[in-house]
């Protein structure tokens, strides 16, 4: 009983931090602050903010791991989330205060993140609760979209989710236990480690198809097929489906099979995506948004627990790269979509063309595995 519900606090802070990012982050303050504030200094800036989080995470995570704090962490991540929320809804209409808090929160979001992976230590049934967590994930996602982008108006978007956020987080800091058998290196020991940088440019090839997907489906659907904004919430819809399903799935099946021996079948599902999205029609993007959101599933899932089976020292400073990664990757997908793009000048090439980058994370991985 006490594993179940370990899993399930665990996987309740997914769903309350999906519901915080999607709104915040990336839904609602962008569309306003982008009012007032000139884009690329509001770009420049928030993209600042992740390389400065990155930082903080090495030190704390070393602090974290050598002291034995990550769920003393985790707990004041989410608190400051809470405080920062709060603060927003006080401070608004005062942009430059909007922005330098909104800022804040995105460091302090990023350190909770961190922290909760590294929390799967104290799990039995970690490839469960991973897989689990990623389906309230996009359980919440669903929610947001349909619901609460609809009801919620500023500033009260910026306190409600905080407190969700908050109050989601706290069956993890009381169920929990805090990771105490922790193998400390420090963070040059880390990069000096061959195995895990291969790792992570895998990683970071195949999470910039991951993310180009979820900012771009919409876009790719609409110039390439032509459809309408009902259909497209249609095909995205499934895509969230595939994702819970998806979720459950490959948390399950890492209970029986190793995260070593799981993870590489992700380069195989988006070269296999990034092809039948050059070659199917119109009438089959409906089974194709069900294959991406089980594709994406697959990443998020069995990514977090891989790092855990296959790297025994420093999972705080490795999770912080991990963190590093998918933001990193966000910003390099598009940028190198867009190129691809003004070359060819073709929606349907340039997806086709991303195909070499699972291949070269595929690779990447087969070289770190043999180091």
């Amino acid at each position: 009983m006490r594993k179940r519900l370990k899993v399930l606090s665990f996987s309740l802070f997914d769903f309350g931090q999906t519901v915080l990012s999607a709104l915040i982050f990336s839904l609602v303050f962008p569309l306003y602050i982008t009012k007032h504030v000139d884009v690329k200094v509001y770009s420049f800036f928030y993209g600042f903010t992740f390389f400065l989080s990155f930082l903080i995470a090495l030190y704390l995570g070393y602090l974290a791991e050598s002291k034995k704090l990550v769920k003393p962490f985790f707990m004041m991540s989410t608190f400051c989330v809470l405080l920062l929320g709060l603060f927003m809804y006080m401070a608004y209409p005062n942009h430059v205060y909007l922005l330098i808090l909104y800022y804040l929160l995105a460091v302090a979001n990023q350190q909770a993140l961190v922290f909760y992976n590294s929390l799967l230590l104290s799990l039995e049934n970690r490839g469960l609760a991973s897989g689990l967590g990623v389906a309230f994930g996009y359980i919440g996602s669903a929610i947001t979209l349909l619901f609460f982008s609809k009801s919620l108006k500023i500033p009260e978007v910026f306190l409600i989710p905080s407190v969700l956020f908050f109050l989601l987080s706290i069956p993890a800091s009381f169920v929990i236990e805090n990771p105490m058998d922790i193998k400390t290196l420090k963070v040059f020991e880390v990069v000096k480690d061959r195995s895990f940088m291969y790792f992570f440019l895998s990683f970071l090839c195949v999470s910039e198809i991951a993310n180009l997907l979820t900012g771009m489906m919409g876009v790719y659907l609409r110039e390439v097929y032509g459809l309408s904004d009902i259909e497209i919430y249609k095909v995205v819809g499934l895509s969230a489906l595939g994702g819970v399903v998806g979720g459950m799935f490959w948390g399950m099946l890492s209970q029986r099979l190793s995260a070593r021996s799981l993870y590489p079948i992700s380069f195989i599902l988006w070269t296999v995506f990034l092809t039948l999205l050059f070659l199917v029609p119109k009438h089959m993007l409906l089974p194709l948004g069900l294959f991406a959101g089980f594709s994406l599933s697959h990443l998020w899932a069995i990514s977090r627990i891989y790092i855990l089976e296959a790297f025994e020292t420093s999972p705080v400073i490795r999770f912080s790269f991990y963190s590093l990664a998918e933001r990193v990757s966000s910003t390099f997908g598009y940028i190198t979509w867009s190129l691809l793009l003004l070359i060819t000048g073709s929606f349907k090439l340039s997806a086709l063309l991303m195909c070499v980058f699972p291949i070269l994370g595929f690779l990447l991985y087969t070289k770190g595995s043999r180091t």
